[in-house]
């Protein structure tokens, strides 16, 4: 293909283009232009995006081959060929020569009717530039497209994308917080293109977008559903219109974002114009362009996976703004090829964000209010960046410890490790540090990436929440093993001893799957057992459901049917729920650091946050002490503090230090001391001592 919107259909059709590129580029290095270059870096790198110039392409076409083009006026027709709908079918083995232009763009000599070079009369080719030629020049290229100037696109009338004026967006969101966290960087973009209102109904939209999960068989049926329900918007506007329900100049745009639009390109795009636009979770940044191309009847498509997308320039736009948390993506892809997951089909391989973005990125937030942030990655503690980009003032960066990082006891991966950059341990060591008043958080980890420096890191930090996810999936070794895992049941058990040693207070939560290929009753009590001795405070189970293009789905037989899945997962469950009570109940009598979240849904007279481990803590909103308050007294019985001016519960004012004499009522972003009194199924009850900060709970914890 010779377009970043079409993609090659077959091998013969990768060889042409090929040939055609390395014949020009080897006889004339000098006007090869950034389209040629990209082009040729693209098929060796997995489909980089390609750029936008003008080029010429010479070369050797065999018999009966195919060549993929643009359009019917940017080629001049051979003797001896055939044009079939855009495509042509060379009957004769002969030169095709090819031009391309785009406006505004240098123009190049055309060579003379019929003449070739001598090189190639002679069947030979010229040395061209080697493969780290064309890497550079694309990573370049790649560099230039992440700009903030919407681009030129020759194969658009008007050449150029036009921003429009207050567009409206409708959106909704499946899956994971990696989804909730890629919409937000989708805002941000069509922020730029125009696109600045978010509405509430769709009929109001100029755009649709759903962001999709294919982890599941039951997350595809939702999206399906509700595209069935956009169609009808669509075809509802003109009476919208009329009755003053929608705004738009035009009917909706409907926009598949994220892992199904990556899987399902095909069914989507023959789904009866349910669908617009389809656009993969490394091609947002193409949106603005894909949606100008309906407005020129064109097929709008890009679902190419990239080796280097991260989007770490793009700072996102929260959905939640008053929220005291935020997600951060620090990672992107996996490598792990699990047999029975689609992510690394959908995501593409792991590549990290540099260290100093994520810095700038939690900065950003910190100054905005946010108290929490839950770093994100597809597999996020194998975080490596190899950017090689300095922050100042961290001394690791020379350290030989760099590059010695090590796959927890017992564990292996399908994949080799990189040593090389820094580690997730260097990264939370980093942020930790730099905001000591904030916590975080991270998912969804892999047990094989935690080794011990990591764990004594966890317990050093006290912003670094003592509450671990780690997906087991199974409990029988058989199964991990088909599961391609990378662990036994003892690793994993022997990983979990060693948190509960390096962390004793600490929560951990877990993935299951049930009725995986080939699992029988032994194998399913064994995950039962597996649970019962563990004993976590939370975890996610669901039935086993094929995915296509897996191993599992090219390997192995989906034998164990719905009826005995579904059983089994309700086995998971009430297991789960047994075990888990007292997880709950020992919390009962400690006093627990509580980050205020907001009101509880179910009765407004309470406060909601969560604990360090992660559980969900409810608390009477009354007003309650300060804990060492730093203030200057005043006239009238009131104190001026750093969280401004509150009501005294008592005048005992010794050196400008009120210890527990100024009373406020929490709000969202504080830390409260809960005691906690009770436990229901899946939260605390508790009784609110005082507000206070992070690192002083804490240091007086330790003292006690």
């Amino acid at each position: 293909s010779l377009s970043h919107t079409h993609t090659l259909h077959s091998r013969s059709e990768a060889h042409i283009a090929c040939s055609f590129l390395s014949t020009h580029l080897s006889r004339r290095p000098d006007r090869a232009s950034g389209l040629a270059r990209s082009c040729f870096s693209t098929m060796l790198t997995s489909f980089l995006t390609l750029g936008t110039s003008i080029c010429r392409w010479v070369g050797r076409v065999n018999k009966n081959s195919c060549l993929s083009i643009l359009s019917s006026n940017e080629a001049e027709l051979l003797p001896g060929t055939q044009r079939f709908s855009g495509i042509f079918t060379v009957q004769q083995p002969r030169i095709a020569v090819c031009e391309i232009s785009t406006a505004g763009a240098s123009p190049v000599s055309p060579l003379p009717k019929g003449t070739m070079s001598p090189s190639v009369k002679e069947g030979k080719l010229p040395a061209g530039p080697d493969l780290s030629y064309f890497m550079r020049e694309g990573q370049l290229l790649s560099e230039a497209s992440q700009t903030d100037v919407l681009q030129e696109v020759p194969y658009l009338n008007g050449a150029t994308i036009t921003p429009i004026q207050n567009g409206c967006i409708y959106f909704e969101t499946y899956g994971c917080q990696m989804n909730v966290n890629d919409m937000e960087i989708v805002l941000a973009i069509m922020n730029k293109a125009g696109y600045t209102e978010i509405v509430d109904k769709p009929e109001e939209a100029d755009i649709i977008f759903i962001n999709t999960c294919a982890i599941r068989e039951n997350a595809e049926h939702k999206v399906w559903h509700r595209l069935n329900y956009f169609k009808h918007v669509k075809s509802k506007w003109n009476h919208n219109i009329k009755s003053n329900a929608s705004r738009s100049q035009g009917p909706p745009k409907v926009a598949v974002l994220g892992c199904m639009a990556e899987r399902l390109k095909e069914n989507l795009l023959e789904a009866n114009k349910m669908v617009d636009v389809v656009c993969g979770p490394d091609a947002y940044r193409d949106l603005p362009r894909l949606l100008a191309s309906v407005d020129q009847g064109q097929t709008a498509v890009n679902t190419l996976l990239s080796l280097e997308e991260t989007y770490a320039d793009v700072t996102p736009v929260r959905i939640s703004q008053n929220s005291v948390s935020a997600f951060v993506s620090i990672m992107r892809g996996c490598n792990n090829m699990c047999s029975y997951c689609i992510v690394p089909f959908t995501r593409g391989r792991e590549r990290s964000r540099p260290v100093v973005s994520i810095v700038r990125e939690v900065g950003e937030l910190w100054d905005q209010g946010v108290k929490e942030v839950m770093l994100l990655g597809q597999n996020v503690n194998s975080y490596n960046d190899i950017s090689g980009e300095s922050l100042v003032g961290e001394v690791w960066k020379n350290t030989k410890e760099l590059h010695c990082w090590k796959h927890s006891l017992g564990f292996s991966s399908i994949c080799q490790t990189k040593e090389e950059g820094l580690r997730f341990s260097h990264l939370l060591d980093c942020l930790s540090c730099r905001f000591p008043e904030m916590r975080f958080r991270f998912t969804s980890p892999h047990p094989k990436d935690f080794p011990d420096e990591l764990l004594v890191l966890m317990h050093d930090r006290p912003n670094i929440c003592k509450n671990i996810h780690l997906p087991a999936q199974s409990g029988s070794t058989k199964i991990l093993e088909k599961m391609r895992r990378g662990y036994t049941r003892d690793a994993y058990l022997s990983l979990v001893e060693r948190i509960r040693t390096i962390l004793p207070d600490s929560s951990l939560s877990s993935d299951f799957i049930a009725g995986f290929c080939g699992e029988t009753d032994e194998d399913h009590a064994e995950t039962l057992s597996l649970i019962e001795t563990v004993g976590y405070d939370m975890a996610y189970m669901f039935a086993y459901s094929v995915r296509k293009k897996t191993h599992a789905h090219r390997n192995y037989k989906d034998d164990v049917p719905d009826s005995v899945k579904k059983e089994r997962l309700v086995q998971l469950i009430e297991t789960f729920r047994r075990t888990t009570v007292p997880r709950y109940q020992s919390q009962i009598g400690t006093t627990q650091l509580v980050l205020v979240t907001g009101s509880n849904k179910r009765n407004p007279k309470e406060l909601m946050g969560l604990s360090d481990k992660g559980h969900r803590v409810a608390f009477p909103n009354v007003q309650i002490p300060y804990a060492d308050l730093n203030f200057a007294p005043s006239k009238g019985g009131r104190g001026q503090c750093m969280l401004g001016t509150h009501e005294m519960c008592s005048s005992d004012v010794t050196h400008g230090i009120l210890a527990s004499s100024v009373c406020m009522f929490p709000k969202p972003g504080d830390y409260v001391e809960v005691y906690i009194t009770d436990t229901s199924a899946a939260s605390l009850h508790g009784r609110p001592l005082a507000v206070t900060d992070l690192l002083s709970f804490f240091r007086e914890k330790r003292a006690s």
